[in-house]
């Protein structure tokens, strides 16, 4: 259970500091509550969508060499924000918005990368 929380709040940091850095992306609700909700819904989409993705995806995955994953990860940073309105903790992507989104993720995956290397051994569950 420490291991879902750890990974949780880095989620939670890691997309808080996509909205912070990015002006192109906006808020419903300034909140951390709001960033949590944001979070979980983002862990979902990246365990049950992610896989299915990268699956259909795959001949476009080999062929670009692994690049086409950037556009995969893309949409489903917007697809996060998306659902995140529905349930008023989302947040918007201004135009152009797939370069928002695609910045977005970038800063998503490099800020969580760099926490599950500080958080090494929480989230291994040491």
């Amino acid at each position: 259970m420490s291991r879902f929380i750890t990974r949780w709040v880095i989620s939670a940091v890691a997309l808080y500091a996509a909205v912070a850095i990015l002006p192109g992306i906006e808020l419903q609700n300034e909140n951390w509550l709001s960033i949590i909700w944001l979070a979980l819904i983002f862990g979902l989409v990246n365990a049950l969508v992610r896989p299915l993705l990268h699956m259909l995806t795959c001949p476009l995955i080999v062929l670009t060499l692994g690049l086409f994953v950037l556009v995969a990860n893309t949409l489903l940073f917007a697809l996060t924000g998306w659902l995140g309105t529905q349930f008023q903790v989302g947040f918007t992507l201004a135009d152009p918005w797939f370069w928002n989104a695609f910045l977005g993720s970038l800063i998503v995956s490099v800020v969580s990368f760099i926490l599950n290397l500080v958080l090494k051994d929480e989230v291994k569950g040491k």
